[in-house]
């Protein structure tokens, strides 16, 4: 049991100093209103994202995202793979290709741990696209 001043009572009745952070899992980045250009439903999985989006929203290859479907409501998890440079694409793969349609909006959001310490100096990446994909803000 932890006591107000950060000791460990152990169950031999011993008090012990922990040292340890808590971290709390923060929005990284987002791809807001993305327009989803094309979905392939024979591809193994993933979400295919221009590289100059990607670099904007600090987006990795293979990172880990969530999507959410403005358009229907779904959300879902995949990862990123590099599209075309330039072309401001953004296409859902295999089976996430059934929960949009080309057109729909989209929210693509990567996330991270910090510590609570460092939250009051934190603020994520936001980029906002209009309907061709284009940088907004």
């Amino acid at each position: 049991m932890k006591t107000s001043d950060g000791t460990m009572k152990t169950s031999d009745g011993t008090m012990n100093k922990i040292d340890f952070e808590t971290r709390v899992t923060v929005l990284k980045s987002k791809l807001h209103r993305a327009a989803v250009t094309d979905s392939n439903l024979n591809y193994v999985g993933s979400i295919t994202i221009d590289p100059v989006l990607m670099e904007a929203a600090n987006l990795y290859p293979y990172e880990k995202v969530q999507i959410v479907n403005i358009n229907n409501g779904a959300r879902f998890e995949t990862y990123v793979i590099e599209g075309e440079s330039g072309d401001r694409g953004i296409c859902l793969n295999g089976a996430c290709a059934r929960l949009a349609e080309v057109g729909d909006r989209v929210i693509v959001m990567s996330y991270h741990d910090l510590p609570t310490i460092a939250l009051n100096e934190y603020s994520p990446i936001a980029v906002m696209l209009d309907k061709e994909n284009s940088i907004v803000v």
